[in-house]
C-alpha cells in the first residue's frame, strides 16, 4: 500500500470511528444544527465563544474550521481532539470559533474542490457555498462578530487544508486569513496549481503548516510550489505568508493540535 492510498484510507476511516470516553468540551462550547440545502442535509455546528463574551459588548473575529468532531471533544474525535477550547481559554483569546462537522462518509466529497480520477469527490463548491451563504450569515446575525474579510479566518487540515486554501481563491472577499495545515494538494494538484497561477491578486494572510514525516513525499514540494505561486502575486515585503515545517511531524491530530496556537497568534 503506497503512502497516498494509506492517507486516503485514514481520511475515510477517521470519520467513521469514535473514541469511547467522556466529553471534554468546555462550557464555552455549544452546538446547534442548521439546514444545508446546498448539501441536501443538515449540519451540526460547534460554537466556541470567548470567556468574556456574555459580559461584554465587543465584537469578535471569527475562525471557521472544518471537521468539528475533532476540534473540541475527545468523545467525538477519531485520534484525539485539537483542544481548541482549552487552548483559547488559556490565552483569554478574543475570538469566536465556528466548527462545521464533516459529512462522515461524504467527507471526501465535501472537502475536495475537483473530482479525482481514482477517488471521486469534487463537491467543495457546494460545501463552501453553504458556509458562505448559510452559516456565516447565521453567525453574524446572532452573535457579535467582525464581519469583514480581515477578521474572518478559515482553517483546516489534510483534505480540509486543501479546501481551506481553495476557499480563499474562490471567496477572497469573505476569507481574509487562512490556516492551511498538511494540505492534501495531491488530490487535486493540477487544478489547484492552475487556479492559483491564474488568480490575479492574492491579499489573503496565509499560515502554512506541515511535518517532514507525513508519509507523503510530495507534501513539502507541493507546499513549496503553492508558496511560490502565491508569492508571485505579491511582494514578499508584505509578510503575508508564514510557512512552518515541523521536524518529525506526522499526518495526525497531534501535529495540528500542537501547531494551532502559533497559527492563531500569527493570523490574529
Amino acid at each position: 500500500m503506497n503512502a497516498k492510498t494509506l492517507l486516503i484510507l485514514l481520511f475515510i476511516s477517521s470519520t467513521l470511528l469514535l473514541v469511547a470516553q467522556e466529553s471534554t468540551a468546555s462550557k464555552q462550547v455549544t452546538t446547534f444544527t442548521i439546514e444545508a440545502p446546498q448539501l441536501q442535509n443538515t449540519k451540526k455546528i460547534w460554537l466556541y465563544l470567548p470567556k468574556d463574551y456574555l459580559g461584554s459588548t465587543k465584537k469578535y473575529p471569527v475562525i471557521y474550521m472544518h471537521d468539528a468532531q475533532n476540534l473540541f471533544d475527545a468523545k467525538t474525535s477519531y485520534a484525539g481532539e485539537w483542544n481548541i477550547d482549552e487552548k483559547l481559554d488559556s490565552l483569554n483569546a478574543q475570538v469566536i470559533v465556528v466548527g462545521i462537522e464533516n459529512g462522515n462518509e461524504k467527507r471526501l466529497e465535501e472537502l475536495t474542490p475537483y473530482k479525482n480520477d481514482k477517488y471521486g469527490g469534487g463537491k467543495a463548491n457546494n460545501y463552501l457555498n453553504f458556509i458562505v451563504k448559510k452559516v456565516k450569515p447565521e453567525i453574524d446575525k446572532n452573535y457579535r462578530t467582525k464581519t469583514n474579510a480581515k477578521n474572518t479566518v478559515i482553517m483546516g487540515s489534510s483534505l480540509a487544508g486543501l479546501t481551506s486554501f481553495y476557499a480563499i481563491l474562490k471567496y477572497p472577499e469573505v476569507f481574509g486569513k487562512v490556516g492551511v495545515f498538511s494540505p492534501a494538494f495531491w488530490f487535486n494538484r493540477k487544478e489547484i496549481f492552475e487556479l492559483t497561477e491564474h488568480t490575479k491578486k492574492l491579499k489573503t494572510k496565509i499560515y502554512f503548516l506541515c511535518g517532514d514525516n507525513e508519509g507523503d513525499a510530495d507534501m513539502i514540494p507541493d507546499l513549496n510550489k503553492i508558496e511560490y505561486l502565491v508569492n508571485s502575486k505579491r511582494c514578499d515585503c508584505l509578510q503575508l505568508n508564514k510557512k512552518r515545517v515541523v521536524k518529525g511531524g506526522q499526518h495526525n491530530e497531534k501535529l495540528w493540535r500542537d501547531g494551532f496556537v502559533k497559527a492563531y497568534l500569527w493570523l490574529l
